[in-house]
């Protein structure tokens, strides 16, 4: 039992030292006006002053609902994207290790290189195409257009993170136990009918999985929000000029470190924690319960 925790010392250590102890003084700080720039002697207590603040500020406001756009559509358009994906390389193909890894492969790709990357893209390439085909929805950037910036923001993370989800689907569909497929494809049942009927049904389990992690990674998107908009382009909102594409995470990040309000910004963190402590524990639940009823 001594050796047991002797090897568990090491990385429960880790992990108080880099999540608690930190979590800790980010919830006391965020009662404060810590800017730090000042010894801790300097630091007084506000009480809820900085929370109030956070709810009364249209910029937070509107990253928050754009974050929560942005996450339902994420979470819809990816899983369907990657359960699609699984399907066809579960099938007797030929070249079909070559296609799990041409589809996996954007994910080893880090986000800041292909926010840049996807920036490229939209800004030049996609233009000149549609100046030289005459499309003039094509010929202006989709970045520069408020309305469809954040779709583009989603058609770069669901390229990006379709292949990692393809393979958890992937390996769900190929522990299903084949014999109830044959079955079925024996008894006539046409391949949607096994796939709504028998497949989902028997990877459920793996929904819940891909949906939790899609769902956290929506609300945790930063790098490629600030390589590809930077929280751009500008527009309205509650009568205030705002970045109509930033999310939780680069707002928090502009609150802490380019308005340097820290301690606001830590508000705004906290509160960012409990919302997605929340809404995950919710789909959580559901998705459980799902299982239970297919």
């Amino acid at each position: 039992m001594v050796t047991f925790f002797m090897f568990l010392l090491p990385a429960v250590l880790s992990f108080v030292i880099v999540i608690i102890v930190p979590f800790i003084f980010g919830v006391y700080y965020s009662f404060t006006d810590w800017n730090a720039m000042t010894g801790g002697a300097d630091v007084n207590f506000v009480g809820f002053a900085n929370y109030a603040a956070v709810f009364n500020d249209p910029r937070f406001l509107h990253s928050f609902l754009v974050t929560v756009a942005f996450a339902v559509i994420n979470i819809i358009v990816v899983n369907v994207v990657a359960f699609s994906l699984a399907l066809l390389v579960t099938n007797k193909l030929k070249l079909v290790g070559l296609y799990r890894a041409a589809f996996f492969m954007p994910h080893l790709i880090g986000g800041i290189i292909l926010g840049y990357i996807w920036q490229f893209i939209f800004n030049s390439a996609i233009t000149q195409v549609g100046s030289n085909l005459g499309i003039g929805f094509l010929a202006t950037s989709l970045l520069g257009h408020s309305q469809w910036a954040l779709l583009a923001i989603v058609l770069v993370v669901v390229w990006q993170n379709a292949g990692f989800f393809m393979m958890i689907y992937v390996a769900a569909i190929q522990s299903a136990p084949a014999e109830l497929i044959e079955a079925a494809q024996i008894d006539g049942a046409t391949y949607l009918q096994r796939v709504r009927n028998i497949i989902m049904p028997l990877v459920a389990p793996a929904f819940t999985v891909a949906m939790f992690l899609t769902l956290v990674r929506s609300f945790q998107q930063f790098d490629v929000n600030m390589a590809l908009t930077a929280g751009g382009p500008a527009g309205m909102f509650m009568g205030q000029a705002i970045p109509t594409t930033e999310l939780l995470a680069l707002n928090i990040y502009n609150t802490a470190f380019t308005v340097r309000q820290l301690a606001q910004g830590q508000a705004r963190a906290v509160v960012f924690f409990v919302t997605l402590a929340l809404v995950a524990l919710i789909q959580v639940y559901f998705n459980k319960r799902k299982e239970l009823e297919m």
